[in-house]
């Protein structure tokens, strides 16, 4: 990959010939234009596009974004592998630009960058895997409403708000300050939905029995949580009417042998589940603790040993994993199940989101 394909373009003129490109390095640039359909065509060639119109990254419009969200241009906030590319608050405004993300979103979008780039998350190995993995990001504290991301009905895809074009901007930047590239750098096998715009929602605090998921671990207030997320799988149940008999069909409902957590090469991982408002009720007044809740999904997402084929078993038995009771857990311990409430009042429904692996969930603070 060359050094061009990895930086981030602000566009000069656009004509019949084509596009003229300007690096940003935060000088001044005299002419430009603002044809949606041109600059996508010509993005896209680029591979700077993800197959959806983009905004032209004007000056103006970058200044304008930049004015607005307060942050310096040249503030370094990551570096993103596999191109190991620093990421500044000038390149996150132009590709938020581009994705249409409102101005006001810089700072949680700076925080969800923070994120990825911490340690623990692995975005190195996140941009190169075969598996289908994007960041899922949970919003937690008052900057939910202030930018409307959703926590209630449909708020995993659906919800028509500003939470598509921010975590489009993850994305983005992901593929051209980072450098994914599939087949090349990105080796995904399928990929899934929410590679294009990302998984951004919030947690429906108001309706929780139990404190902030990001309060829970150790940020209180505006923040987000940043989890490598393989894609969602609903929850139903319609017949239990007690918190652990929920918490049972849920446990039960992430354990099958292809979860990656359950890989012999995967020393160690999370599971995420988001509990609709109604469950979280009935589950808070009988289970009261959350860590209580945490522990019995935990013991219910599990399988027997022979609960796999027998290649698969003979290796998952020399990793050490099967506990005393024959028993093999989705997670090593109760505290990697990242439980939050969030969605309608529908009462059917939780939803699970399996982790890839060794991507660990990564929270921070929302300047």
């Amino acid at each position: 990959m060359t050094e061009a394909t990895v930086k981030t373009p602000i566009i000069r003129d656009c004509g019949p010939e084509g596009c003229e490109v300007d690096w940003l390095t935060s000088r001044p640039i005299e002419t430009e234009v603002d044809d949606v359909l041109d600059f996508t065509r010509f993005a896209m060639e680029q591979d700077w596009g993800d197959g959806l119109p983009l905004i032209p990254p004007t000056v103006e419009r970058v200044r304008e974004f930049l004015a607005v969200g307060g942050r310096y241009p040249d503030e370094l906030i990551g570096v993103i592998p596999p191109m190991n590319t620093e990421c500044t608050v000038e390149k996150i405004v132009i590709n938020a630009v581009m994705a249409g993300a409102p101005a006001e979103s810089l700072p949680l979008i700076c925080a969800a960058v923070e994120a990825i780039c911490d340690p623990r998350f692995d975005i190195g190995g996140l941009n190169a895997t075969t598996g289908s993995v994007v960041p899922l990001v949970v919003v937690n504290g008052p900057i939910r409403d202030q930018l409307g991301i959703p926590y209630q009905h449909g708020c995993f895809g659906g919800a028509p708000s500003m939470a598509t074009a921010i975590g489009r901007t993850l994305r983005l930047l992901m593929r051209n300050v980072g450098g994914q590239k599939l087949g090349v750098s990105c080796e995904s096998v399928f990929g899934n939905p929410g590679r294009i715009a990302g998984i951004v929602l919030g947690e429906w605090e108001e309706r929780s029995p139990w404190a902030p998921l990001a309060q829970r671990r150790g940020v209180p207030g505006n923040a987000v949580t940043v989890y490598g997320a393989m894609g969602t799988m609903n929850i139903l149940d319609i017949d239990s009417h007690s918190g652990p008999e929920f918490l049972e069909s849920i446990g039960r409902s992430l354990a099958y042998p292809g979860a990656n957590n359950f890989c012999p090469s995967v020393a160690f991982g999370e599971s995420m589940v988001a509990i609709n408002p109604v469950w979280a009720a009935i589950i808070g007044r009988d289970v009261p603790d959350i860590m209580d809740v945490q522990e019995l999904i935990w013991r219910h997402s599990s399988l027997p040993i022979d609960a796999f084929q027998k290649r698969l078993a003979d290796r998952i038995v020399e990793t050490g994993r099967v506990q005393a009771d024959g028993r093999v857990y989705l997670t090593p311990t109760p505290m990697d199940v990242l439980v939050f409430v969030a969605g309608g009042t529908g009462s059917l429904h939780a939803h699970g989101i399996h982790s890839w692996g060794t991507c660990l969930s990564a929270t921070k603070g929302v300047q």
